[in-house]
Formats: C-alpha cells, structure tokens, sequence
C-alpha cells in the first residue's frame, strides 16, 4: 500500500489523503483511488505528491474510501513504506502482525538503525530508479512489495523466531 497527501490547515502542515494504492503479490495494482480530502486544500504538494487539483474534482470520499480499504486489507498482511503514516491518514489501524514495513525492518535500515528513504532502497536492492521527481503511489507500493519479497523468506522466519520466544 502507499499514499500520497496533500496539505491542510492555513500553512499546509497538515497531512490528508489525496491518493491510495493498494497492490496485489504481483504487483497490479487492484485499488488505486484519488481522495477528497475533509479540509481545504492549501498545499497540493504536487512536486511530491504528483496530485493536482483536477484529481481531485471526481474523487471519492476518505470514508466511502476507508471503507474500501479496509475491507481490502482485513486478514492480509500488508506491505508499504512508513505504514504508520499512510494508516493515520485513512484513520485505521492493522494488526501489527499483520504489517511488514521496509522503513521498520531492521536489516533494511541504515548503519545508524534509521529509516532509509524508499527511492534508495529500491535503486539498491531492485536496481530502479523511482521518485525522480513526483512519487506515484502505483510504482511506490510496487517498489516495497518487490523489496519485502526480496527478504521475505528471512523476514518471516524472524517473525515466527520472535513468536516462539514469546
């Protein structure tokens, strides 16, 4: 999964949803929707977030949205980059469980245990360029599914390692 936000509020400080993108174990994209946000607009962020007013003329509703989501995630073990961020803006929550964040995964992170931006982990690990200039929430969720699945047979034996001496 990954999102793209715009700003709200007088200063354009405040994240809200634009977009969400949610990609299957093989990379299609199975639900990708632009999202009208609650507040104003102040802040497309369309250098970033490659959103501009025009998608949102025929968006949907973030609940009508969360709702879709939601339903779309349940069960699933979800894939994205700085989780926290994209569930905060689509007010939901997953089973920690149930999430596999490449910003979180400790083999994945820089030599000082930071977060490393996602356009450096998937030029290294998959070899592409992305986030050049406007981030694409399709090749975004693409690009952490690809990552996890690069790590995913050590990533889950650490999780079922984890489990076991809980």
């Amino acid at each position: 999964m990954d999102c793209e936000m715009v700003g709200v509020g007088s200063d354009g400080s405040r994240n809200a949803l634009a977009r969400v993108t949610l990609v299957n174990a093989w990379g299609n994209a199975i639900y990708d929707e632009y999202v009208r946000p609650l507040e104003v607009v102040s802040d497309f962020r369309s250098n970033i977030s490659g959103v501009r007013a025009h998608h949102l003329n025929k968006a949907k509703d973030l609940w009508s949205v969360q709702k879709e989501v939601s339903e779309l995630i349940k069960g699933r073990i979800l894939v994205g980059h700085a989780l926290q961020n994209d569930l905060k803006v689509l007010f939901l929550s997953h089973p920690k469980k149930d999430i596999r964040d490449t910003s979180a995964y400790k083999p994945l992170r820089s030599k000082e245990g930071r977060p490393r931006a996602l356009r450096h982990l998937a030029a290294e690990i998959l070899g592409v360029k992305i986030q050049q200039k406007e981030h694409c929430s399709v090749e975004d969720a693409r690009a952490t599914l690809f990552i996890y699945q690069k790590f995913k047979k050590e990533w889950e034996k650490a999780i079922r390692e984890k489990r076991k001496k809980k």
